[in-house]
């Protein structure tokens, strides 16, 4: 199938680059412009490298848009990695052939309140925006109904997750399939060491992910988040001996918005792959696995969910097609009356367009319940090969009320080429 590419023309120009101007005596400012050429961009977060700048360890990175002679404030929060980046997101809608102005300053650091936030207990890490939950994460053992098989048990899911306006979206143990969890990613039919093992379905009791560690939570004015190690383990022979086969890391980022006239939560969900073994795995091509995975709430059905995909198909005509986005909305239990996620594929994903899961309307029993999946080997194997690193991308918007198409296509724009900064 052929694919399609879009892009989004952000030109960054550097009026005084890494120097000092007008400012207190210990600030360096660099001014720069800011024209979105193609697209309108929206105040998602976006990020600058920092690269070559020096920030003393009693100063910080701060952005600020110039209006006239006012400097204003934009949320902003430093990443220390192998670069240093500055996140940050604007306070407006910028649109397509708008310019601005931004400054970025060098100065003394001071205490700065987030209203973003991560919060660890003994089951979840929960991460919420103005003491509004925005999803938890199970990163201990999440028991089943006493009349239920516990091999169904398990950890390393998100559950709920919520719309700003408090309606739960997610389903966890649906009586029709108990290993659904939320949103999750298992792969089901990989080939390991001669030997089929499946990670997805628990009944089996072939293999299972889970939980291994918490490396680290983050919050601050522009992003809350965490990242999480988890094992998928093959089980071997009648003993069920346990071996983990592949490493995984997920990097899970929520942020706020301001969307017509409404706050939305933007879900950055990055999984990062690594083969634990000395040979090959092969992730083989199946209608379900790995990818993101999702299982909505018992209030969509074929009454009340709508599905519409960037390449226009509706619920019944998307399955096994590709897409850039998938938009799913139906009725809401909040004062919307409606509610959605729109899931967004990076474009450096592989198999992109993705490939995606999608039950029709005719799904559980008639009942028309909703699961849908990104299945990047839904028409391909992938082999994963030893000392080696694989990511997939993805961003989920979560909204009350609606969206429309056209907005849905900026939102992926801005998500797969974000605007750059250019020195000069």
């Amino acid at each position: 199938m052929p694919r399609k590419t879009f892009s989004i023309w952000v030109v960054f120009t550097v009026c005084v680059a890494l120097g000092s101007v007008a400012g207190a005596a210990d600030e360096a400012v660099h001014q720069f412009t800011l024209t979105a050429e193609e697209a309108a961009i929206l105040p998602v977060p976006l990020s600058l490298d920092l690269e070559g700048i020096t920030i003393p360890e009693t100063h910080t990175a701060r952005l600020y848009r110039l209006e006239g002679d006012r400097n204003i404030p934009l949320a902003a929060q430093l990443e220390f990695g192998r670069t240093t980046r500055l996140w940050y997101t604007l306070d407006q809608r910028i649109e397509q052939g708008q310019t601005i102005r931004l400054a970025l300053h060098i100065e003394a650091a001071v205490p700065q309140s987030g209203q973003l936030a991560a919060t660890v207990d003994d089951r979840t890490v929960t991460l919420s925006h103005q003491q509004r939950p925005i999803l938890k994460y199970h990163h201990a053992v999440h028991p089943v109904p006493d009349d239920v098989n516990p091999v169904f048990k398990r950890s390393g899911f998100i559950h709920p997750l919520f719309t700003p306006e408090g309606m739960v979206v997610t389903r966890i143990q649906p009586p029709d399939h108990y290993h659904h969890y939320g949103i999750w990613s298992p792969w089901t039919r990989t080939q390991i060491q001669g030997r089929q093992v499946d990670f997805w379905n628990l009944a089996k009791g072939e293999g299972r992910v889970r939980f291994a560690g918490l490396l680290s939570t983050v919050a601050g004015p522009v992003y809350t988040g965490f990242k999480a190690h988890q094992e998928h383990v093959m089980y071997i022979g009648d003993d069920k001996t346990e071996k983990v086969a592949i490493n995984e890391v997920w990097d899970i980022r929520a942020s706020a918005m301001e969307l017509n006239g409404r706050t939305v939560w933007i879900v950055d969900y990055t999984s990062t792959l690594s083969n634990a073994l000395q040979s090959d795995i092969e992730l083989s091509a199946y209608r379900y696995g790995g990818g993101l995975g999702f299982r909505a709430t018992d209030d969509w059905n074929r009454d009340t969910l709508e599905l519409l995909t960037s390449e226009g198909k509706t619920r019944n005509a998307a399955d096994g097609t590709r897409a850039r986005w998938a938009d799913l909305r139906g009725s809401g239990r909040n004062n919307s009356g409606t509610a959605g996620v729109l899931f967004l594929s990076h474009s450096a994903n592989r198999e992109h367009p993705e490939p995606m899961r999608v039950w029709p309307d005719n799904a559980a029993g008639g009942r028309g319940l909703m699961f849908f999946e990104f299945c990047p080997i839904r028409h391909n194997k992938w082999v994963l090969q030893p000392n080696r690193t694989y990511v997939l991308r993805y961003r989920m918007l979560v909204y009350d009320g609606r969206i429309g198409p056209d907005v849905a296509e900026i939102l992926w724009k801005n998500f797969t080429q974000p605007p750059t900064l250019i020195m000069k």
